[in-house]
């Protein structure tokens, strides 16, 4: 199970439950959704022999933005920053001073079981009713081939995002990128026990290349076509719909994000 460790003025929030989502830079353990994390309260930082478990963290969703973008809604079940400056100089404090509004930041809202407590059927509420939900992929290349990245949206049947996330490829083309895209959204529905899928991305190669109407002639998409059709399987139903670039700007955003911060490196 993952740990996330917490100075001890957050885990006293987390216990009392004012506090419900923790903000992650340069996400290191790739928090998803429905991912289980063990609370570990620093009591004293300096002394690890005072640090204890509080319970577990059931990830409810997961939204990728930039820290310059972060909005009032943004801070429920969040503590406060007294203006953005403040914000900025406290992360520059942990991560460095590469940090600035540009820079991609992963708000993770979760549900807190404490310990010894078991976890009830209501604890994952926000996520065991998503049977059916759509998957907005998108990828794209600055130079084709040249620095890559692959963004996805998965949203409720109401259009409420549940989970968004970008991820940096290297250098590659923007099919691979777009296929990538596809294969990551989907294992990320996969991880979720979702049963339905709807797809849509404004790839007419990729989502025609899926339906068979087009041949997949390039060898170098060969294996992750393959690996996504070896994925399909495991849902009860997934359709792929094509639709215009401006219907798919959430996963797009969450392409430049990614390129963007890889570029300020």
């Amino acid at each position: 199970m993952k740990i996330l460790k917490l100075d001890h003025k957050s885990a006293t929030d987390v216990l009392a439950g004012s506090k419900t989502s923790t903000w992650r830079l340069y996400d290191d353990k790739d928090l998803s959704v429905n991912d289980d994390l063990e609370l570990l309260d620093k009591v004293d930082p300096g002394d690890p022999q005072t640090w204890k478990v509080i319970g577990i963290a059931h990830v409810d969703s997961v939204v990728q933005k930039r820290l310059g973008e972060v909005q009032e809604a943004d801070y429920q079940g969040h503590e406060r920053y007294p203006s953005e400056d403040a914000m900025l100089d406290y992360f520059r404090r942990i991560y460095g001073q590469q940090v600035d509004l540009g820079t991609p930041i992963k708000i993770i809202r979760f549900t807190f079981i404490p310990k010894g407590k078991k976890r009830s059927s209501k604890d994952n509420s926000t996520t065991v009713d998503l049977s059916e939900v759509k998957l907005y992929a998108d990828g794209g290349s600055r130079g084709n081939p040249g620095p890559s990245a692959s963004g996805y949206a998965i949203m409720d049947m109401q259009g409420n995002i549940v989970v968004k996330n970008g991820i940096y490829l290297g250098v590659t083309t923007n099919n691979q990128a777009e296929y990538r895209a596809l294969k990551k959204g989907l294992e990320e529905a996969q991880a979720m026990k979702i049963g339905q899928v709807h797809v849509y991305m404004d790839s007419l190669l990729v989502v025609n290349q899926m339906l068979g109407i087009f041949k997949v002639k390039n060898r170098d998409l060969w294996p992750v076509h393959t690996a996504i059709r070896e994925l399909l399987p495991s849902f009860k139903r997934v359709t792929f719909t094509h639709i215009p670039r401006e219907l798919n700007k959430v996963a797009d955003e969450q392409v430049n994000i990614t390129l963007d911060a890889q570029t300020k490196q």
